[in-house]
């Protein structure tokens, strides 16, 4: 019965009333009803409608019957992280009207997010997820998920932590079989600091890669349980697993992953206060990105933090790359970066007075409404030992509480 779906479709894009298209062929009335599908009809009718229309009815109904089976694949596709294949299918369907009539079209628009979101467009992907919101309740239970999955990544994106960890534990998992889920579950957990349910669903999204065979992906959670070990005895095993990654990278020809890799070994680097190979390593990552994106401008904080706390770069260039970020971080109307910038400046210039209090004014209120655990565990530190070298006990002494007791 999509014939009628099909007639009205393109009956109302010629702006053509239901008489003007049934004249001399039936009423407007037995139109209406061929169009609600109410009534039975000859098939010798809808030839005669379809020729006044310009179209081919047995070509549309074969495109419109078709949009589920492509919407899987670009879904397949996505998943892979395939990106020429992703933005050729992406490029069809926007040339394909007949989506606007199917029953796919809010797989389709949260395929779309998808798609956006892989591409860091989140402002044109919040537009589609508001319009989705408002009609969350007449989703199919496997959409419903999908939505659930896609907020998640969204707000991964947005630094919202707290609120990707609420969106994705609420996926139900024996209705939903899409498990990639669970990668970025487990990238949650670890930007709250929970390793060990980090590990957990970076292992279960391993798996799931596996299954499907896409080794990149493997990559991306073998890099994810990595980074939840800290050895900080033997640092060898560490390294080992990261030059591992780093060849497994190149053997897949992924520099993006890459950068990441390159990155994540710098934070150990760093962590353990080793900041000459730290810095090194934060900017071979550097190289590898796009220098207006965000995780450039992630690996930009931690070379010239390195560097700061390594003394291995003169303070009028740390100061000059800190502008620079804190431009960027500005142009794209970035607040964790534009914070993280602004704390650079004011500590590579030592302004003691005005770092802290920015950090206790702005900073830490802001780490802690996302969810940054490391930020706000750092954050914390520093105020209690500035509090506590200023003789200001009543507040070291509230830090201290929160330090002991969260």
């Amino acid at each position: 019965m999509n014939e009628g779906k099909i007639i009205r479709f393109y009956r109302e894009k010629s702006q053509m009333t239901q008489e003007q298209l049934g004249k001399g062929i039936c009423s407007g009335t037995h139109i209406s009803k061929i169009e609600r599908l109410h009534t039975e009809y000859a098939p010798e009718i809808i030839t005669l409608l379809s020729q006044r229309l310009g179209i081919n009815i047995e070509t549309e109904l074969i495109k419109l019957n078709n949009i589920k089976n492509r919407l899987n694949h670009w879904h397949d596709v996505i998943v892979m992280q395939l990106f020429e294949e992703m933005d050729l299918i992406n490029h069809e369907l926007e040339q394909e009207e007949l989506i606007q009539i199917s029953d796919y079209i809010d797989l389709y628009k949260l395929l779309r997010v998808r798609y956006l979101l892989m591409h860091n467009l989140t402002e044109e992907a919040l537009e589609i997820i508001d319009e989705i919101q408002k009609k969350e309740h007449k989703l199919s239970t496997y959409e419903a998920n999908l939505f659930k999955h896609v907020l998640g990544v969204y707000y991964i994106a947005k630094h919202e932590n707290l609120k990707a960890l609420k969106a994705l534990k609420s996926i139900n998992d024996t209705d939903y079989n899409n498990k990639e889920y669970t990668y970025y579950l487990a990238v949650a957990y670890h930007s709250i600091e929970s390793p060990v349910m980090a590990y957990y669903y970076a292992d279960k999204s391993r798996q799931f890669f596996k299954e499907i065979n896409n080794y990149l992906r493997v990559i991306d959670a073998e890099m994810l349980m990595a980074i939840q070990v800290k050895d900080d005895g033997d640092f060898k095993e560490t390294i080992q697993r990261f030059e591992s990654l780093i060849k497994s990278c190149e053997l897949c020809h992924s520099p993006g992953r890459k950068a990441k890799v390159l990155h994540n070994l710098a934070f150990e680097y760093y962590r353990r206060k080793d900041y000459e190979p730290a810095n090194i390593y934060y900017k071979e990552s550097m190289i590898l990105k796009d220098n207006e994106s965000s995780p450039y401008l992630l690996s930009l904080e931690g070379y010239i933090r390195s560097a700061y706390y390594g003394s291995l770069l003169p303070k009028e260039e740390l100061l000059q790359l800190a502008n620079e970020g804190l431009e960027r971080a500005i142009k794209k109307n970035e607040q964790l970066y534009i914070i993280l910038f602004t704390l650079l400046s004011y500590l590579i210039q030592d302004k003691e007075q005005e770092y802290h209090q920015y950090l206790f004014d702005y900073s830490l209120p802001l780490f802690k409404k996302f969810g940054f655990v490391y930020l706000i565990k750092r954050s914390e530190k520093e105020l209690f030992n500035y509090y506590l070298n200023q003789r200001q006990t009543g507040k070291a002494l509230k830090i201290a509480d929160v330090l002991i007791n969260h």
